[in-house]
């Protein structure tokens, strides 16, 4: 059995868990969630991922391997889940990618406020970050809807739990005032079983 190291407020670690659920193979993941942080990282997390990052896959031959998207490709391709079709592979990738860039950007902002002392903060960072997840959300309403609302696949997952993100961690930017077409359909996809499941509210 293979065993997914995470925490369940890690937007990272629920792109994992939703493909799991995806693909019917919860009696095949053992989910394992641990308490670590940017400043301290779990004991049990270093000792299979010298960054001390989240999530971490540890499979049964004993190696183990870490980043959501590494991971993702690896779970896809042993499970069989078909996340990746072949015919809309760099959509998807490059999709994934954009939905990271958010994540990037929104995790972040979180740890500004929470790890750096308020007088060493930079407003101006904060504000380019912001920007940068402005300008994907704006992207992905332009030009990615059609996609989006194709059948589910690793693009998908990503940009609907980033966009979750932006809800559990920066309500108060309200995205959805401005981006009413991402708002319908993120409503929609994240009434799916394995996104209900595994919502960090």
């Amino acid at each position: 059995m293979y065993q997914l190291l995470g925490s369940p407020a890690s937007p990272y670690v629920r792109k994992v868990r939703v493909l799991v659920r995806e693909a019917g193979a919860t009696d095949q993941v053992q989910e394992v969630m641990v308490a670590t942080s940017p400043m301290a990282s779990a004991a049990e997390v270093l000792t299979v991922n010298p960054l001390g990052k989240i999530p971490v896959l540890i499979r049964p031959e004993g190696s183990s391997i870490y980043d959501s998207r590494v991971i993702s490709r690896y779970l896809d391709q042993h499970l069989q889940a078909g996340l990746y079709p072949e015919a809309r592979l760099w959509e998807v990738l490059t999709l994934e990618a954009t939905a990271d860039a958010i994540l990037d950007a929104a995790v972040g902002l979180v740890y500004e406020a929470r790890f750096r002392p308020e007088a060493l903060r930079f407003p101006e960072w904060h504000d380019a970050q912001w920007a940068k997840i402005t300008r994907a959300l704006d992207t992905l309403e332009k030009r990615w809807m059609s996609h989006l609302s194709g059948p589910i696949d690793m693009g998908q997952i990503a940009v609907a739990c980033a966009l979750s993100y932006l809800d559990f961690r920066h309500d108060k930017r309200q995205w959805r005032k401005v981006h009413g077409e991402l708002d319908d359909w993120h409503t929609a996809v994240t009434a799916r079983p394995a996104m209900a499941d595994t919502s960090p509210f």
